[in-house]
């Protein structure tokens, strides 16, 4: 591709994402959707064809997201989370994928090998567009946490299952305790290699601490751990996941200023919106309509096919979390089950299937329709459906606490500041205490209108479930600090294990009596 062209595409391309941007906002319809719908428009405007590269999404685009995603998530809450996110993103997309492989065998006469390879393809979930319409409508915490730790492993499982069942094709035959092991020993080596890579990546971070030089060195632990991953033969994207965990636990923490912490994460956030917004304006040019229209019953009954797969999957296995864990409402598992969208790595991975797999243009053609149809209406849809189901009840009284907590959190963060400023010799004791004192007033009007709003009777709340959820999100995370203790001070042989078992059972009881947040 001549690199004028190249330029004159890109251009094109980023003004129509902007223009999308802005008139989805103005008529209130999901971003992902418009640009999509977009992109099946300027088809004929730009001066040469262009579309999705399968590569280029695996390699570069699929790091930078879940990269992104990583280390934006809190691993406290995602460890609060660790049982439903287990069930549904491993157990789960293996139903999925069964559940739907089976229906397209029978309706759509596949043979075995392309019927389960269409069916863990769309046993991905795209969660982007799920976490748009999250930022629009409230949503409970830890509904949040669970779609977006979900998405974060879902890939990963699915990408090995997909290779399996490549392996299985060119070699003949594999046997089910193989493909277990494999699958063990793929996740298990992705794991291990994300942990050294994101401990390693971490200490060069903290004594770095500086904004460019990070933004550099996070780029090359987000690419280099799935590359590492893909050449030692196991899972890229988990490694890709564990290592933007660590270092958005560890290397984000407090060991480093607040203007290199702002910088990277606003990178990060600009960097990810903008390979989304290329990834779903490529989906809108890569579908070609009158293929679609060719294919369409073929797609419909697809579609039927993954949502039997999704219910079979999501209804169950969330039952089962009551037995061990909080219960995850109806209301949830309806927004889990109808949220089930899909997106680019779909459509990449159809895009590499291997030229001698049988029917490998109708699975492209149905994969492609799917994605299409799927953004498009559930993408639109989803808001009302969210609305409807009324997930979140935000009171006056919740919102004074959160503005309240806003100006305690920022007032202690600026004094932190300060203190570091001091420190190192750059601001004067004179300026540093004027300054200070000035926070300290701000901080003191919120702790006190905190103290005399949670001094007040239950019944003065208005919705106390709604109100008390914010108080139950802090006790929780005590809970977990107290849990993580406990177990640190059994493993240096500090505490004897059944002094600490009899305290962490106690624990666990108190976390299951708090409200769902």
């Amino acid at each position: 591709m001549d690199v004028t062209e190249l330029v004159k595409v890109s251009i094109i391309l980023l003004l129509v994402a902007t223009a999308v941007a802005l008139l989805s906002r103005r008529l209130k319809v999901p971003y992902v959707a418009g640009l999509v719908l977009a992109g099946l428009v300027i088809t004929e405007l730009l001066p040469l064809p262009i579309g999705l590269n399968d590569s280029l999404i695996l390699n570069l685009f699929l790091p930078i997201l879940v990269f992104e995603a990583a280390i934006n998530t809190d691993i406290s809450r995602l460890r609060s989370t660790v049982k439903p996110i287990a069930l549904l993103s491993g157990p789960g997309v293996i139903i999925s994928s069964g559940v739907t492989a089976l229906l397209l065998k029978w309706v759509l006469d596949f043979d075995w090998i392309q019927a389960l390879l269409a069916g863990v393809i769309l046993a991905i979930t795209d969660t982007v567009s799920v976490i748009a319409v999250f930022k629009e409508v409230p949503v409970p915490a830890r509904l949040s946490t669970i779609v977006e730790g979900e998405s974060l492993f879902n890939d990963g499982v699915a990408l090995v299952l997909f290779s399996l069942l490549l392996q299985f094709n060119a070699a003949g035959s594999l046997t089910i305790l193989d493909g277990f092991q494999e699958f063990f020993v793929v996740i298990a080596g992705g794991t291990l290699v994300g942990l050294i890579i994101g401990y390693l990546s971490t200490g060069l971070f903290i004594r770095a601490d500086e904004p460019l030089s990070s933004i550099l060195l996070t780029m090359a632990v987000a690419l280099g751990a799935f590359q590492a991953g893909q050449l030692l033969g196991v899972s890229g994207v988990v490694a890709v996941v564990v290592a933007g965990l660590i270092v958005g636990t560890q290397g984000l923490s407090g060991n480093v200023s607040a203007s290199t912490r702002l910088t990277l994460l606003t990178f990060w956030e600009s960097l990810g919106f903008g390979v989304n917004s290329l990834i779903f304006l490529l989906i809108g040019l890569e579908v070609n309509l009158t293929t679609l229209w060719n294919t369409l019953p073929a797609v419909i009954l697809a579609i039927f096919a993954y949502q039997m797969g999704r219910m079979v999957s999501v209804y169950p296995l969330l039952a089962m979390v009551g037995l061990f864990d909080r219960s995850i409402p109806w209301r949830w598992q309806h927004v889990l089950f109808l949220g089930n969208i899909k997106g680019s790595l779909s459509m990449a991975l159809a895009l590499t299937l291997p030229i001698e797999i049988v029917g490998r243009g109708t699975i492209i053609s149905i994969v492609f329709g799917t994605v299409l149809l799927s953004l498009l209406g559930q993408g639109v849809s989803l808001p009302w459906l969210v609305k409807r189901l009324n997930l979140s009840q935000f009171s006056k009284s919740r919102q004074q606490i959160e503005e309240m907590q806003a100006q305690l959190i920022t007032g202690k963060a600026a004094q932190d500041e300060l203190d570091s400023l001091l420190k190192s010799g750059v601001l004067p004791k004179a300026i540093y205490e004027e300054m200070r004192s000035a926070y300290q007033v701000r901080i003191a009007g919120a702790e006190k209108t905190l103290r005399d709003f949670h001094n007040r009777r239950p019944e003065e709340f208005g919705n106390k479930r709604s109100d008390s959820s914010k108080l139950d999100a802090i006790r929780r995370r005590l809970l977990l600090a107290e849990k993580g203790a406990l177990n640190e001070a059994m493993r240096k042989r500090i505490l004897s294990e059944e002094i600490v078992r009899g305290r962490i059972k106690t624990i666990d009881e108190q976390l299951l009596q708090l409200d769902d947040d």
